[in-house]
């Protein structure tokens, strides 16, 4: 992606669309930049956009995306809606010249995040709310790797353990109880929660494909799947292991990340809360990743606005953001599960 021309230092107006769950950490990313305010909430719920706007202190608040870009003129959108809704939401602010963020997955299909990027094209920014990436113990694994202290890269294993999926004494599981849509999506957690994962993998290691995959329900009351491992190969024989569970005993709610990479020089270790090399002198770094939740909602906020006000592109383009809705596809294809 080449660089395009910024908005340079004015002030922006940005319209945050979806008042659910989520939206909580992108307003307090938003709340907290320079230069910015946030000038109206939209939700299908007037009540819910209502309750968001008086808690955030934003003056505005619509039951209509639509009316809501009419009045308020953004300069540009956050869309944190449900997946079905989003091409249509990114068609509307794009057709009005305002620059868009939208929530991952981007769509429902590669079929339909492939025709929303030949729509909207040039004419506005466009990016995906992709933000693991952004986790301090993810950018801090970047820049170990970048600075060659494993070498090459030969294997990768990324192991994500959460208790969400699973009923406790007849309670509704607590990733269902906060977000009821969950239970019917026939496409759970390859879809829903490891795209992020996936997404990680290939921020490290370049482009990958799926040469196989396993996926396996433990609770089911659900829809889709909440076990898989994915099995995924990169250049001159690099493999990485997916192998995620939202069905595991004993673990905490919010997931849980393991990430083990084997190079020709050293092995790392992220271990839940500490990264090191093992076997190695060198101080282990500690981080907390319960406690620094929203850190990766900031950050991918505070890289929105930046690469708008200079026009460099966007790590996680639209356009190239395709290329992980096409590695969760073609992990369900490697599972036997129709896309």
């Amino acid at each position: 992606m080449s660089r395009r021309a910024g908005l340079g230092a004015r002030p922006l107006k940005v319209a945050v669309a979806g008042a659910g769950f989520i939206s909580q950490f992108h307003l307090v990313g938003w709340k907290g930049m320079p230069n910015i305010e946030v000038v109206a909430i939209c939700d299908p719920l007037l009540e819910r956009a209502q309750s968001r706007a008086k808690e955030f202190d934003v003056t505005a608040a619509y039951s209509d995306f639509a009316e809501m870009l009419e009045r308020e003129h953004p300069d540009a959108v956050d869309i944190a809606t449900p997946v079905e809704t989003h091409a249509a939401l990114v068609r509307m602010a794009a057709e009005r010249g305002v620059q868009v963020m939208v929530q991952k997955p981007m769509t429902p299909s590669v079929a339909e995040a492939e025709a929303l990027v030949r729509d909207v094209g040039d004419r506005v920014r466009f990016m995906v709310h992709e933000n693991f990436r952004f986790r301090p113990h993810y950018a801090a694994v970047r820049e170990w790797l970048r600075a060659g202290k494993v070498g090459v890269p030969r294997q990768a294993r990324l192991t994500v353990r959460s208790s969400g999926f699973l009923s406790v004494e007849g309670a509704a599981p607590a990733l269902i109880a906060r977000q009821p849509y969950l239970q019917v999506f026939p496409r759970l957690l390859v879809f829903e929660g490891l795209i992020h994962h996936l997404d990680v993998l290939r921020c490290l290691f370049g482009e990958l494909t799926a040469e196989s995959a396993a996926l396996g329900r433990v609770n089911s009351t659900l829809a889709g799947e909440d076990v898989a491992i994915v099995v995924l190969r990169g250049a001159n024989g690099f493999t990485a292991v997916l192998d995620g569970s939202y069905a595991a005993y004993g673990y905490p709610v919010t997931p849980v990340d393991r990430l083990e990479i084997m190079g020709d020089r050293a092995t790392l270790l992220y271990d839940v809360t500490r990264l090191s090399l093992v076997g190695s002198h060198e101080a282990p770094v500690a981080f907390d990743p319960l406690n620094t939740y929203q850190a990766p909602f900031t950050e991918s906020i505070r890289h929105f606005i930046a690469c708008l006000r200079s026009g460099e592109p966007f790590e996680t383009e639209a356009a190239d953001n395709l290329h992980v809705l096409r590695l969760v596809e073609a992990s369900y294809a490697a599972a036997g599960t129709p896309a």
